[in-house]
């Protein structure tokens, strides 16, 4: 059984808007970074450089993700997304490390910063990061969420620069900027290594945290005629399209109409459940099952 989602290619567009408005910002803030001598600025734009090949990827991956199954890939190619929500989070925690690598020696030698310009930049920074985040808004897909945190990291990284901006327009205390620049380096590597978990579970085919294995199988126990479940699976395409694969042991008088009758309580219980693809195996109660345990 399967069902599918036209939002899809929406997701891709969400993202492919988000890709360019993040590239010309990229390039605006390098430029501003250097104008500014400003290590956070910089050190961020380093940051959006890394998004940038994260959403082009991400771009890329969603698109490629729609294809439908082949003979190369059963499954049609969902798990691209997953792929690319996992590279990006790669280039995220290696970027992180790198400019705390950078940030780190400045707090003992901190240099004189353009609180002007910061403020420019980081206005400029609220309006194209809010704008690209809230184009992300509704996309179900872990690589769009992945997409969708880092642009709000974005957005609240250039409030906390416009904070220290004007607070330099009044006090020169320039160690605010490496300051800066190392407590939101660390608030996004610690989201990035909470997501990449998320990710590997994913990839590991551990069930999704959305979905309650008992609850399901209550509910499949729950279905007329249906005396009891084995081999129950659940996994995850990318994060938003799930699997779910049973055995359902019937009533070994179980007449062919009420065998129907338990398809259709199935096919109705997937679809609540936003299952992608969903593989039901009906055995009699007195039927042999080498995969039913002992």
């Amino acid at each position: 059984m399967e069902h599918s989602h036209p939002h899809h290619s929406d997701t891709a567009q969400r993202i492919r808007i988000a890709f360019f408005l993040n590239l010309a910002f990229t390039v605006f803030e390098v430029v501003g970074g250097l104008f500014t001598n400003s290590l956070a600025i910089l050190s961020d734009a380093l940051h959006d450089l890394g998004d940038s090949f994260s959403l082009g990827l991400s771009w890329y991956m969603e698109k490629r993700s729609a294809q439908g199954s082949d003979e190369r890939y059963s499954y049609g190619y969902r798990r691209f997304s997953l792929l690319a929500a996992l590279v990006n989070t790669v280039v995220l925690i290696v970027g992180s490390l790198f400019i705390l690598s950078e940030a780190i020696p400045r707090l003992f030698n901190p240099e004189h910063s353009n609180a002007q310009g910061m403020a420019l930049l980081a206005v400029v920074g609220i309006a194209v990061n809010g704008i690209a985040a809230l184009r992300m808004r509704g996309s179900q897909t872990l690589n769009a969420q992945v997409v969708a945190w880092h642009l709000m990291e974005d957005v609240l990284g250039w409030i906390a620069v416009l904070i220290v901006s004007i607070v330099l327009l009044f006090r020169d205390i320039h160690i605010l900027d490496p300051l800066l620049s190392i407590l939101i380096t660390s608030y996004v590597l610690f989201n990035v290594l909470r997501n990449l978990r998320k990710t590997v579970a994913l990839f590991m085919q551990a069930v999704p945290e959305t979905i309650d294995l008992n609850a399901v199988e209550l509910a499949l126990l729950a279905i007329p005629h249906v005396k009891s479940t084995h081999h129950t699976h659940i996994w995850s395409l990318d994060g938003e399209h799930h699997v779910l694969t049973t055995h359902l042991v019937v009533d070994a008088d179980a007449s062919k109409d009420e065998l129907l009758h338990v398809k259709s309580d199935v096919t109705t219980l997937a679809q609540n459940l936003n299952f992608e693809h969903t593989t039901i195996e009906l055995e009699y109660e007195d039927e042999n099952c080498a995969m039913k345990p002992g």
